[in-house]
């Protein structure tokens, strides 16, 4: 199995790999802020935010097909529409139904906790990546990565706690507690997705090139908003759509920006997740993470007025 194409230089790779890390920072930065923006003027549903994580995925399909046409062209007898065989589409679409769980339980945490307290919550997810990615693709540890990931773990955890004061107006404790902990089961679920995405590269049996790793990432969403799609449904949760559209605070047009602009910013977290996964680890995903969630925090507390000890 090969992780890259032979072509790549190293000054290449490093390139994309930091393309990918800004499109993972922005993601992971962007995406808390504008759910919480639906949740405070008027947005209810749990499903829908958990939908819009994935359910930009048709926005891979355009660069996937580039990729085709450029393949026809240069090799018209040998190109294929898509590469991924069928034992690493079922990883991917197990790993997907990981990412939907992951996505229903952040959006229920997001709804009823501070988005600067969720933020700080997720950065466990580091602590639960470097098990993982030991466990699942046998990550290498020195003592330097043992101690950054216990620093950035642990602050995160001490932050956390003090933050408990911090419960919104309107919200029961029942519900901040149970937002608190649903955060840490998608802090859990997050850290478990990134290694199961490092561990089905490992896995392919072919050359793992990045658009295989767009395909994987397709499958992986698409099954992750069809498991959102049937519990919207299945709740009838989206018969109140009609009603919160008209009665969201920023008018109809500012709910359709928020809703597809949220859809778009996860792309960014989920494709540059990928990105660095590939031409990095899985460790490393998680670590950007971590680093970048105190641009969501701070941006909370200066754009939404948080309150935050």
């Amino acid at each position: 199995m090969e992780m890259e194409t032979p072509t790549m230089s190293p000054k290449m790779k490093k390139y994309l790999l930091i393309v990918n890390c800004i499109m993972l920072a922005i993601g992971i930065s962007g995406g808390p802020l504008i759910m919480r923006l639906y949740y405070l003027h008027g947005g209810k549903s749990i499903w829908l935010s958990s939908w819009l994580e994935t359910g930009g995925w048709p926005m891979m399909i355009v660069p996937l097909l580039v990729a085709y046409f450029r393949r026809q062209v240069a090799h018209p007898t040998q190109a294929k529409l898509l590469f991924i065989k069928p034992s690493t589409f079922c990883f991917a679409a197990v790993v997907g139904l990981i990412a939907g769980s992951a996505d229903y339980l952040y959006a229920y945490g997001v709804k009823h906790i501070p988005v600067s307290t969720s933020s700080l919550i997720l950065a466990t997810q580091l602590a639960f990546t470097a098990v993982f990615a030991f466990l699942l693709v046998r990550q290498k540890f020195t003592a330097c990565s043992i101690n950054a990931v216990a620093l950035l773990t642990f602050a995160a955890i001490v932050l956390a706690l003090h933050a408990s004061a911090d419960k919104p107006t309107g919200e029961s404790s029942a519900q901040y507690y149970l937002g608190f902990f649903f955060t840490l089961a998608s802090s859990a679920l997050f850290a478990l997705m990134l290694p199961m995405i490092e561990l089905t590269y490992k896995r392919a049996k072919q050359t793992v090139t990045y658009s295989l790793v767009m395909e994987i990432q397709l499958v992986l969403s698409f099954f992750a908003t069809a498991m959102c799609t049937i519990g919207m449904l299945a709740s009838g949760d989206y018969k109140g759509y009609v009603s919160e559209m008209h009665e969201y605070k920023l008018g109809v047009a500012m709910y359709f920006v928020v809703l597809v602009c949220s859809a778009i910013i996860w792309q960014f977290f989920y494709l540059g997740a990928a990105g660095v996964i590939y031409y990095g680890s899985s460790l490393l995903s998680g670590v950007i993470i971590a680093v970048a969630l105190p641009i969501t925090e701070i941006a909370a507390v200066f754009f939404y007025h948080e309150k935050f000890q």
